[in-house]
């Protein structure tokens, strides 16, 4: 009953603006649960999650312009000097290191296309050529088989996707078959689904994609070299890592884009994407992205409009107190002595309080 006076007393504005209120923070809620779910949903930006889990760490990739040379000894060099940063920083990574445990994990990757022969056909597909931890920072659906490591001595292994797989074999469950690459035998490792929706399409998850050693791309197909790095380790003061990726790499800052992927959907981070719209998209520099940067890109603007969004719905119920505020003031029945006064009693009904308590101990 007493809610039903309760509205019975209400203005027909008032009722209006109350279910604007509420309305606004129910869809702001909406939207944060929605956006928050599908950039989680993203396994190639959650390394840092998977790897430590008490949240410590961060992921940053580093996208090499066009023309811009990078080997292995570089990233030898690059492991170095990260590690040494590392122990310099914390005592509990000294004593981690002394333990024999991994301080960070990282991998490199080169684009081309490549050739692959079967008993049964050929096929010419997207080729990634990975090495070290890859397929820990993209942990990819396993249809059969499983991955291989880009730090293994034998650089013979591949990983196909569906498509190819049954292209090549009419089967997917083909594991620990031969094909033949340059003329070269190479055995399957696993197979692997391929992303299949609007952005991947867009991203360049249109063709089939095959996934073997950088040594093997290089050697037996068509690569321009290694164009991407990926890191993640301990990041012990905000941006540490990606501040070593950017001076200790070997490569100059305007030849190459560095993302941290675990920070990369905050809201401190899209605040520069939502500024730069319109011209994010021009580039002074060729730059090819990999298919799960891509991807993660074109979430990134959804984030951003969708933080547009939020605010503007956060907005809304913010006015709307704020104007019940001043009304409710305007229509007060009190002074600012009577809240002066109000205070002071107050105080001296606190002080008398803790007197009578230090009396009742004392006498105690």
């Amino acid at each position: 009953m007493k809610i039903k006076e309760f509205l019975r007393s209400l203005s027909p504005r008032q009722i209006i603006f109350s279910v604007i209120f509420f309305l606004s923070l129910l869809l702001y809620l909406i939207l944060t649960i929605w956006i928050n779910k599908k950039t989680g949903s993203l396994i190639d930006q959650q390394a840092a999650r998977r790897w430590d889990e008490e949240g410590g760490s961060a992921q940053v990739s580093c996208f090499l312009a066009e023309g811009v040379e990078m080997d292995e000894f570089a990233i030898r060099n690059f492991q170095q000097q990260l590690e040494q940063s590392l122990l310099e920083v914390s005592s509990e990574l000294r004593e981690s290191q002394e333990e024999k445990n991994r301080l960070f994990i990282d991998a490199y990757s080169s684009l081309g296309r490549i050739t692959v022969v079967s008993e049964k056909g050929n096929l010419e597909a997207n080729a990634v050529g990975i090495g070290g931890d890859f397929f820990l920072f993209h942990p990819l659906q396993l249809v059969s088989g499983g991955y291989f490591s880009g730090a293994d001595l034998m650089k013979d292994a591949v990983v196909l996707d569906e498509e190819a797989a049954w292209q090549l074999f009419g089967s997917s469950d083909i594991a620990g078959k031969s094909v033949m690459i340059g003329g070269i035998p190479h055995y399957i490792s696993g197979v692997v689904k391929r992303q299949e929706d609007r952005f991947a399409e867009g991203a360049g998850l249109s063709e089939t994609v095959v996934y073997l050693s950088n040594e093997s791309l290089l050697a037996y197909g068509k690569s321009s070299g290694i164009s991407v790095y990926e890191v993640t380790a301990p990041n012990p003061v905000k941006g540490f890592v990606t501040n070593c990726v950017k001076e200790h790499l070997g490569v100059e800052e305007r030849d190459m884009l560095v993302v941290e992927n675990s920070a990369r959907y905050n809201t401190e981070a899209l605040l520069p994407v939502i500024l730069s719209f319109g011209t994010r998209s021009m580039q002074n520099y060729a730059l090819r992205f990999p298919y799960w940067e891509n991807i993660a890109r074109g979430w990134e603007d959804i984030a951003a409009l969708v933080l547009i969004l939020r605010c503007l719905f956060l907005l809304i119920p913010a006015v709307i107190f704020i104007v019940f505020l001043i009304i409710k003031w305007k229509s007060r029945t009190f002074t600012w002595k009577d809240i002066r006064n109000f205070a002071v009693d107050a105080k001296d009904s606190l002080v008398q309080k803790v007197r009578g308590e230090k009396n009742k101990w004392e006498h105690f």
